[in-house]
């Protein structure tokens, strides 16, 4: 089974018009592999910029959105006005919305149902605590994770997912998991696929891994047979990025 590598950037809460636009710049005269998916995470309101002006064989994501498509949710966002304004994709259950604000396993369920409903692509991000990974319970964490939104999704609708793999003690610290400990924890997760959706599910569902990726560490991690790209933070805003989408090559 031939899983297409996907490299994803997360700008989470961080761009002006004018680092977008010298940014992009850059990432538009660069060299971008055809065997690899780009997409980039923006705020909400870069995401018309990005999309107007960012080369067109990379999509753009938004980071987060609401489960209604419209109302009154003050400061919300919903799938389809994210898709209005060019976005493919969306980021859903990064773990510093589960654990900053508190958003639960059913929330982010019910969140990345209605953006698939809506006609976006998900990239689900699911990843331990330091604690919980010292406690020995990493898998049965991300196995929660998994089933919330295993319970609410149609079998087919896992063709627009991608998992992100991403231990919460590795994002934005400078540590990073071993490619062992990414291939052991993404070989769970295939396997979690396979018994608890289906075997054609778990081949061809992309895991990626995220957690301080960088130019350095990126090739020897995309070496390991469950894993199939990337979700890059901080490395996504500079010009070392397209380093890491040619990992593979």
């Amino acid at each position: 089974m031939t899983r297409t590598f996907w490299v994803g950037g997360n700008w989470k809460m961080n761009g002006t018009i004018a680092s977008i636009k010298d940014l992009v710049g850059q990432f538009n005269a660069g060299s971008s592999p055809s065997d690899v998916e780009v997409v980039i995470g923006a705020p909400y309101v870069y995401i018309p910029l990005l999309a107007d002006t960012l080369r067109k064989d990379w999509a753009v994501a938004g980071e987060n959105c609401y489960v209604m498509h419209s109302g009154a949710f003050t400061g919300e966002i919903s799938p389809e006005m994210l898709a209005d304004v060019g976005a493919k994709w969306v980021i859903l259950g990064h773990s510093e919305r589960r654990t900053i604000l508190k958003e639960s396993d059913d929330f982010t369920a019910e969140k990345a149902a209605k953006a698939l409903e809506s006609g976006l692509k998900v990239v689900l991000c699911v990843g331990e605590l330091l604690e919980e990974r010292q406690a020995g319970t990493t898998q049965a964490v991300v196995n929660r994770q998994l089933d919330a939104v295993i319970k609410v999704v149609k079998e087919s609708d896992w063709a627009n997912i991608v998992v992100a793999y991403e231990p919460v003690w590795a994002i934005g610290t400078g540590k990073v998991a071993t490619p062992a400990q990414a291939q052991e924890v993404h070989a769970a997760i295939r396997k979690y696929l396979e018994t608890s959706v289906s075997p054609k599910v778990a081949g061809e569902t992309r895991i990626a891994y995220g957690g301080s990726v960088g130019a350095k560490n990126c090739k020897e991690i995309s070496q390991q047979p469950d894993v199939d790209g990337f979700l890059v933070g901080g490395a996504s805003l500079k010009p070392e990025f397209l380093e890491i989408i040619g990992a593979t090559q």
